[in-house]
Formats: C-alpha cells, sequence, structure tokens
C-alpha cells in the first residue's frame, strides 16, 4: 500500500490506472457488500423471506468503463460535463451523489457495523461507530484507492469465508433447506396475540415475484422500478465506476465485472437464508411484534429482524469461529466505507472543489478532499445514524433501497438519454434532472413526517405514501424525468457537433473483431455475456435449424449497432493476466 503511486491527484484517486482484473473485481464486490448488506439482506430475510434477494440478482449493464475510460475522467459528473457542456449538471450531480451517499452509505454502514458490535460486545451504539471510523480513515486517508483495492481484495476473501462458514452451521443447524421451509411459517413469537396479523411470517417469503398490488416487492416493481436504481449503481455510482476506471485498459475492466457479477450470487445462501433461519432459531428476539419488547430487545420500537445476522453469529458458532466472523464484519464495514470515502473525496475534489479553485495545487487537492472532507463526511453521517434506525419498520436494506428509488432514477435517465440520443442537449438534462429530483426529494420528505405506522395502527398517511410503493414511484419518476428531458431538448437549440460523443467515430485496429453483446437473467444476473461475430452467426444459423426463434434474430440484429458502439475494438479473451 505504501508504494502505491499516491503523490498524484491520478495516482491516489484513480490507483495509477494500472490494477488488472481480479484486484478490480474483488473491490467491486467488497464496495457493493458492506456490512449493510450482511444486516439488511438477514434482516430483510427474516422479515419477509427471500424476496429481497432481486436486489442482488437484478440487471446491471457494464456500461461504466466503457464510456469512461478513453474519456480520461475521474467521476461520473465529469463525464457528463463532457458529454453536455457546462458545468451546473456536474455540480449538480456532484452535490446530489454526496448527499445519496450519506443518506445511502455512510451512515447505513457505521450504524450496521456499530449494530453487530453493539450485539456481540455490549458496547455503545456511537462507541463502536466511533471506533470503527478511527480505524477505517487511517488507511483510506493514507493510502488512496490503490490502498483500498488492496485490501477490498484481502477483505474479499475473509468475508467469503466467514459468511460461507456461517452458511453451512446454519443449515446444519436447522436441518437443510426443506426444513426451513417447514420451519419458517411456524417462526412466531411466544408474545404473539392469536388472533392479530402482526408478526406472522409472510405467505409468500419464499417467492420473488408477488402480488403487484398488496405485496412488499411487487413484480412490476422488481422488474422495472427496480432495474433503473441499479442501473444507476452499476453505470454511474462514483464507488462503482472509480474501480473500472483504476483498471489498466478495458479488459481488466470487463473482467473484474463478469468476477464481481459471479460472487453476487451468493447473498441468497450466505445472507438472506441464514436471517430467515435466524428467525426460526429465535423466534421470541428476530420476530417481535410489540413495540414494547423489540425496544427491550434491540432499542428499535420498529422491529428487530435486523439482529439477525448478529445473533445467529453469537449464539451458533463456536468461540474461535465467532471471532473470524466479527472479522468479517469489520472487514465488510471497513471495506465499504474506505470505497465511500475514498469515491466521496473524488467528487468533492475534482468537481465541486477545483471548480471553484481552478489554479489549485496537487497538495491542497488532495488534502482538502483526502482528509477534511472525509472528517466532514463522518460528522454528518453520525448525525443521520437515528433517522436510519427509525425507517422502514425497522428493516435497513428497504430503508436503503427507498431512498435509491427516490434519488436515483432521474440520473439514470439522463445517462441513458445522453448516451443513446444524441439530440439530448444540457437544458433538456438540467430541467429533466431537477424536475425528477425535486418530486423525489418531495416523496423522500414525506416519508421522513410520515413514517409507517405500528402493525395494527390505523394508517393515516397521504395517498402518495400509503397507496404508491416505492417501486413504482421509481417508474413514475423515470417516466417524468424521460419526458422532461425530451420536451425540453426538443424545444431548445440543438447540441452542438462535439458534444456528440460516439465511440463508433474510432476507427478499430486491423484484425478486430466486432463484438456483440447480450444482457442476460438466465445464468447470471448482473453478467454480460460477450459473443464475437463467428459464434454470434453460429447462433443464428441454429436457432433457424433447430428452433422458431425469428424475434431472437431480429433482436441481435437490433443490438449490432449498440454492440458496434460499446466495443469497437473487440474482447481480447486471454489478455486477463
Amino acid at each position: 500500500m505504501w508504494r502505491t503511486k499516491r503523490s498524484t491527484v491520478k495516482g491516489y484517486f484513480l490507483a495509477g490506472g494500472k490494477m488488472v482484473w481480479w484486484p478490480v473485481g474483488a473491490s467491486l464486490f467488497a464496495s457493493n457488500v458492506g456490512s449493510g448488506h450482511f444486516i439488511g439482506l438477514a434482516g430483510s430475510g427474516a422479515a419477509s423471506g427471500i424476496a429481497a434477494t432481486a436486489y442482488e440478482w437484478n440487471v446491471s449493464f457494464a456500461l461504466q468503463e466503457l464510456l469512461s475510460i478513453s474519456l480520461d475522467v475521474t467521476t461520473m459528473p465529469e463525464y457528463l460535463q463532457k458529454r453536455f457542456g457546462g458545468k451546473r449538471i456536474q455540480i449538480f450531480l456532484a452535490i446530489l451523489y454526496l448527499f445519496i451517499y450519506i443518506f445511502t452509505k455512510i451512515s447505513v454502514d457505521m450504524y450496521a457495523g456499530a449494530l453487530f458490535i453493539q450485539q456481540a460486545l455490549r458496547w455503545d451504539l456511537y462507541v463502536a461507530v466511533i471506533g470503527l471510523l478511527a480505524i477505517t480513515a487511517i488507511y483510506t486517508v493514507a493510502g488512496g484507492l490503490a490502498a483500498v483495492i488492496y485490501t477490498d481484495t484481502l477483505q474479499t476473501v475473509i468475508m467469503l469465508a466467514g459468511g460461507l462458514t456461517l452458511m453451512g452451521f446454519s443449515f446444519v443447524k436447522i436441518g437443510g433447506l426443506e426444513s426451513l421451509q417447514a420451519k419458517y411459517f411456524k417462526a412466531i413469537a411466544s408474545s404473539h396475540k392469536g388472533n392479530s396479523t402482526c408478526g406472522l411470517p409472510r405467505e409468500d417469503a419464499f417467492h420473488i415475484f408477488r402480488d403487484p398490488v398488496t405485496s412488499d416487492l411487487p413484480w412490476p416493481g422488481v422488474l422495472i422500478g427496480m432495474t433503473i436504481p441499479s442501473l444507476w449503481y452499476w453505470c454511474t455510482d462514483q464507488v462503482i465506476v472509480q474501480r473500472s476506471l483504476a483498471a489498466k485498459n478495458l479488459c481488466h475492466a470487463k473482467g473484474g465485472s463478469l468476477l464481481a457479477s459471479y460472487l453476487k450470487i451468493l447473498p441468497l445462501f450466505m445472507m438472506v437464508m441464514p436471517g430467515m433461519i435466524s428467525r426460526v432459531l429465535f423466534p421470541d428476539l428476530v420476530a417481535c411484534a410489540d413495540p414494547e419488547i423489540c425496544r427491550k430487545v434491540c432499542g428499535n420500537p420498529s422491529g428487530c429482524s435486523d439482529i439477525a445476522y448478529p445473533k445467529l453469529v453469537i449464539e451458533l458458532l463456536p468461540l474461535g469461529i465467532r471471532g473470524l466472523m466479527m472479522s468479517v464484519m469489520i472487514s465488510a464495514l471497513m471495506s465499504s466505507l474506505t470505497s465511500i470515502f475514498n469515491s466521496s473525496s473524488t467528487i468533492f475534489t475534482m468537481d465541486l472543489w477545483r471548480h471553484f479553485r481552478p489554479r489549485s495545487s496537487e497538495w491542497e487537492l488532495m488534502l482538502v478532499g483526502s482528509r477534511v472532507f472525509v472528517l466532514l463526511l463522518v460528522v454528518v453521517s453520525i448525525l443521520w445514524i437515528p433517522l436510519v434506525q427509525a425507517s422502514q419498520g425497522g428493516q435497513l436494506f428497504i430503508y436503503i433501497q427507498t431512498i435509491s428509488s427516490y434519488l436515483q432514477p432521474p440520473v439514470a435517465m439522463v445517462f441513458i438519454l445522453g448516451c443513446f440520443w444524441k439530440r439530448t442537449n444540457e437544458q433538456g438534462a438540467f430541467w429533466g434532472l431537477l424536475t425528477g429530483m425535486l418530486l423525489g426529494l418531495i416523496r423522500l420528505v414525506l416519508d421522513f413526517i410520515y413514517l409507517q405506522p405500528q402493525c395494527g395502527e390505523p394508517d393515516r398517511r397521504p395517498a402518495v405514501v400509503r397507496y404508491v410503493h416505492y417501486l413504482y414511484f421509481s417508474m413514475i419518476l423515470s417516466v417524468i424525468t424521460t419526458v422532461t428531458v425530451v420536451v425540453v431538448s426538443l424545444l431548445t437549440e440543438p447540441p452542438s457537433e462535439e458534444m456528440h460523443w460516439s465511440l463508433k467515430s474510432r476507427i478499430p485496429p486491423p484484425g478486430a473483431a466486432n463484438t456483440w453483446m447480450l444482457w442476460t437473467r438466465v445464468s447470471n444476473p448482473n453478467m454480460c455475456i460477450l459473443i464475437d461475430d463467428k459464434l454470434a452467426s453460429f447462433i443464428i444459423l441454429l436457432s433457424k435449424r433447430l428452433w422458431p426463434l425469428g424475434h431472437l434474430i431480429n433482436f441481435l440484429k437490433e443490438l449490432q449497432l449498440i454492440s458496434e458502439i460499446v466495443f469497437p475494438y473487440g474482447i481480447p479473451y486471454l489478455d486477463l493476466v
């Protein structure tokens, strides 16, 4: 870590652009799967079943490295500034990203990690937060992105080892998957009142696609509303994009994305199902429904499902392995926090500070961005923790996805239109962002003012909060943003020719094959399958002979234009060493 190139802005924030595929992939996974995932996914599994897995298996597109590496940009707001011109979109997005990181990442991970330590060591919640932050900040500030990526790689190994170990102990204890399916529906707290539905397991607990009206995760929202924030996360979130930008070339960036996508299969088995098992083993604690009892159990009257994973670790594992799992949780917390701290400081430094002080020296940029601003982030995030604790009926993971559904869709839609519709101009992008963001913030404020009532209490929230599911609201925001961008762009001057960004204009080197890209939910929902021309021709021929897939053929032909833009040079499959 100490030998990494930290003396320049690119060396500090992008690891010098020299990372190979496997630490990039490990860092992508570790940055995504923090302590909030261990605590939140297990808690959602305990409360409502496996449906939260849809967030992990939701389709994601590997466009971030394809659009950014060749542009020599450091942040995604900087990319959109190059695409549209002007500065207000870059500044607007930079501020928005920092708010999103505080609301959905830093405060959430600090709360989740501290909750685990509180349950294990009986420490005060905020003492645990301060201790974790002190350890995390040291090597984030000292080492830059290279140090973060190297430590993420080690921490990924630790997380996988510990998570799979606990999964094995959990399934052995309960008697396997069939036993879990039978016992989960009987996991009811002893304080439950016979004539009440409060605290009962959901009948659709083992279904991902649920009722579109009455369920907690309606299937249209899972397919569409969930995909839009996912697109924002995997294609424009600075924490993710920065890891791809650190890769030594495009091939290594893609290899890292593929590695991370394979690892994303595991959370269902490592986190969600152990959370369900914890409810079966400790129903009086994890499945408490009475606010007063929940307050005594975990200090949160909204519910105690978030203690499912810590409780499993403390009560089920032998002493030595319990220490391993403590390391896993602390590693998950630190890997996520260091990634967020580094990416947040990058946005603040490159998109805000450098704009207001264009003549800043590199030493000033690194001092302000990597030291001073990180401390400010920490203070604000700690102050936000009580709101995290009280939101969304005590389900941490649902809180994260709710905020994401209100703030991220406008950015995702502007990003898509900016990439694939060259008529999109700065005016349309800005007013689309502003309109969508104002509506999202209004809904966010209403959610915090009118909290979800306790089970059995009448629901007197406004209709837009009570009846419009947050995933449906994500879809509404996307439509409104898209319409605004299109209408304003058509009513104003078209962008100048130099603002058009297209990889298709690049001339591929001699002998390079064109490459097709298909997105699939079948083999791995986060993975893009790369097919060269010869294999694509074989698939088309085979489909004509063996199966009437005319629609597939047309679909492949329509994707050819996208493939030429996205993969102009082909894929050197063996250049990943």
